[in-house]
């Protein structure tokens, strides 16, 4: 493994460089990878201003310095999601000027908490509708392992700039995949929090209808444990667990799904790695529950349906709330907001009653399994500009992004966790994901399962993280 950001903190935190160097590092590297177009927006005094603050806590108060699990640790957040105090979001689009920054959301004061400094913004596709990231205001993000590839969207910059190594993890936002598929296609580790595990307040709460989520992409399951655990819970503290798993006899019921369907089937590659996900598991004494496509094909279905709704009737809403110009935003955005508008109210509230319907049939489906073993993605990232956004086609669109991923929207609008990591490489050396999901709450036990499958050292990072010895 080629560094995270826990073996980054860890050498912050022995005096090997300071947060400053760290920093500065940091934005050495940014400036070479430039090209990816991983970054929007960059400022190095706001990363510094942080930097200097912690190496300063780091002489005076050097035990509250080292309780902080990720103090120094250079970062990214998302163009897209709750605010964060000096770096101005656009949500990639025009219809927002880049300036000011506003107060810090929740999240972002517990990113703060945890050591974290933020130097800059990730690049999004205009309002997270793209499973790339190419917003028509740029820049244009590729994929560090093949620069003729996506990097995913809509977290693609996040994903970029980690697996490049520029920042150790970085912020992200998920409502239809978009922290998992931007891991899949960079291979790095992912997770969806169940809904309500991770603040959005005081102004971004149920954002979406409570199908979006917003967490980080991180270079190993060991980080996304320690954020996930850093972040989550409410002012008091953690929200209490969930009854655990019971792993001691080693028998969990792993469901596996290898069948898309018909329509967007998966290729060979990437069902190969979820059966050999599933050996894995197996040889540990999990016990393996075949589960058939028609077990989730409505709520799969429904899922996808809810998403689109959802985020045309948001999308309108937004443009009426903020008096933004529309047409100043691409075709596609257009599209969308036209469509929330024409939504009936009986449709939406239809959509939210079959929204729940999908979380009570999966709800059922773990009263047989414990965790659901699937492919993330269909096939393997795909060329840039796959997914257009200089058109009004929304169908198409949305039909591209399900053959893409065709399980990407289940987990955000049950609302159960869910997680990506690679398992192995195909003949390109493009990674190969695997996704797993378990109950609301157990995180714990998701987490469990996927180091044991990274313990397998199926994939190594190309890139070492800035900072780090190569």
């Amino acid at each position: 493994m080629q560094g995270d950001a826990t073996e980054l903190a860890a050498a912050i935190r022995h005096g090997n460089l300071s947060a400053a160097e760290a920093l500065q590092i940091s934005l050495e590297a940014a400036a070479r990878h430039e090209p990816l177009g991983a970054i929007a927006y960059l400022d190095g005094a706001v990363g510094f201003a942080a930097a200097q603050a912690c190496d300063r806590e780091r002489q005076s108060a050097p035990e509250r310095f080292s309780a902080r699990p990720f103090a120094g640790v250079p970062t990214l957040a998302k163009d897209l999601g709750g605010p964060f105090r000096g770096l101005p979001v656009t949500a990639g689009s025009r219809l927002f000027e880049r300036k000011g920054g506003g107060a810090d959301s929740d999240l972002a004061l517990r990113f703060r908490e945890a050591g974290f400094c933020l130097f800059g913004l990730t690049t999004s596709p205009e309002f997270g509708l793209s499973l790339a990231s190419e917003p028509a205001i740029g820049p244009v993000c590729r994929n560090p392992l093949d620069s003729a590839r996506t990097a995913g969207g809509s977290s693609g910059g996040a994903a970029a700039a980690v697996a490049a190594g520029v920042v150790a993890i970085a912020h992200a936002t998920d409502a239809g995949s978009s922290i998992r598929v931007p891991a899949a296609c960079c291979g790095l580790v992912g997770m969806k929090p169940t809904r309500g595990a991770i603040p959005g307040g005081p102004s971004f709460g149920n954002h979406l209808a409570g199908i979006a989520s917003e967490l980080a992409v991180c270079r190993s399951v060991r980080d996304t444990a320690l954020i996930f655990s850093s972040l989550s819970g409410n002012a008091r503290g953690p929200v209490p667990d969930s009854p655990p798993i019971d792993f001691t006899n080693g028998r969990l019921r792993i469901g596996l799904l290898t069948d898309t369907g018909p329509t967007h089937p998966t290729d060979g590659d990437r069902l190969a790695a979820v059966t050999e996900a599933a050996r894995a598991l197996e040889a540990d004494g999990h016990v393996i529950v075949p589960l058939a496509w028609a077990d989730l094909e409505w709520s799969v279905a429904a899922s996808s349906r809810a998403f689109a709704d959802i985020v045309s009737v948001n999308l309108a809403a937004l443009i009426e709330a903020a008096v933004l110009e529309e047409s100043r935003a691409e075709p596609l955005t257009q599209a969308f907001a036209m469509r929330g508008r024409a939504l009936s109210a009986a449709r939406l509230w239809q959509t939210l009653k079959d929204a729940v319907l999908v979380s009570h049939a999966v709800w059922r489906l773990f009263d047989t399994v414990d965790c659901i073993l699937m492919p993330m993605l269909a096939a393997a990232p795909l060329a840039m500009g796959s997914f257009p956004s200089d058109h009004g086609d929304i169908d198409l669109h949305l039909e591209r992004m399900t053959a893409f991923a065709p399980l990407a929207c289940l987990a955000n609008v049950s609302g159960f966790p869910a997680l990506t990591l690679p398992f192995g490489q195909d003949e390109h050396a493009m990674p190969l994901p695997v996704q797993l999901m378990m109950p609301m709450g157990h995180e714990p036990g998701l987490l469990t399962l996927a180091a044991r499958l990274e313990a397998e050292g199926r994939w190594q990072h190309r890139f070492p993280v800035a900072g780090l010895p190569s």
